[in-house]
């Protein structure tokens, strides 16, 4: 299995009327999540199921990648870890599975599937960790494929 974590790109600060599922990207979290989104388009398999979470700013940096989604409160600026793996039925789906989320639960995530010391692992705005799933010598591992930032797009 695939496990893909984007982590929204640049949102505006400060929530409209205190909505913080409300807030939009900036003009540069739309050029962000448009050069995360080409990059990805190249790279996923046509199969991949992609899961949003329904805050604003996930959604228009989903939309950057012109696919379909489906969104879930898993995934919700406040969701966990446990919730976004059982999701995403880590480890034992087939094939690949993308998220656009927030920290710090992607971050979470990954720290977790890692067996990382700290709690969280920094995922900046509009990044990509791509992550695998394979057994080896009768053993789980979560490997590394790919981290990229927009910034380097």
């Amino acid at each position: 299995m695939d496990l893909i974590l984007w982590r929204h790109a640049e949102g505006v600060e400060g929530a409209p009327d205190g909505d913080d599922m409300a807030r939009a990207l900036t003009s540069r979290g739309e050029k962000q999540a448009a050069r995360m989104a080409a990059w990805l388009d190249r790279q996923l398999p046509d199969s991949t199921r992609i899961w949003v979470s329904p805050a604003r700013r996930s959604e228009q940096t989903a939309l950057a990648l012109g696919r379909k989604f489906k969104f879930n409160p898993a995934i919700s600026p406040m969701g966990t870890a446990e919730q976004l793996l059982e999701l995403v039925q880590w480890p034992h789906a087939k094939g690949c599975v993308l998220v656009v989320g927030h920290q710090p639960t992607l971050g979470q995530t990954i720290s977790n599937l890692l067996g990382l010391s700290a709690s969280e692992c920094a995922v900046k705005k509009g990044a990509v960790w791509w992550l695998r799933y394979r057994e080896r010598e009768a053993t789980g591992q979560a490997v590394v494929v790919t981290v990229q930032t927009p910034d380097l797009m």
